[in-house]
């Protein structure tokens, strides 16, 4: 496979990625994290490192609402719960076993 081609299909993939979280907002970051080790703060890290490596600059806050479709404050407040107990020790478990 070419690579342009390569690229296009993951760059296509990442936005329908992007576009099914933004439908499931019902899924929790910390849930996301329990069980992929991933988050939608990590693909905001991530796009933001990719700008930077580009000599792209792009905030912290850009990079969150790219991936966040609105401000990230804004999702919180629709959207983010307050993390359970069964939660929080799933991801605490999690932690210890990712170093």
């Amino acid at each position: 496979m070419e690579d342009t081609t390569r690229t296009e299909l993951e760059a296509a993939a990442f936005r329908r990625l992007l576009a099914h979280l933004g439908e499931r907002t019902d899924v929790q970051n910390i849930d996301m994290m329990n069980l992929t080790g991933f988050c939608r703060n990590c693909l905001s890290r991530w796009v933001q490192e990719a700008a930077d490596e580009r000599g792209i600059p792009l905030t912290k806050e850009a990079a969150r609402e790219h991936v966040y479709g609105m401000p990230y404050p804004e999702w919180k407040e629709l959207y983010q719960t307050e993390a359970s107990a069964e939660q929080k020790a799933a991801f605490e478990e999690a932690s210890k076993a990712h170093g």
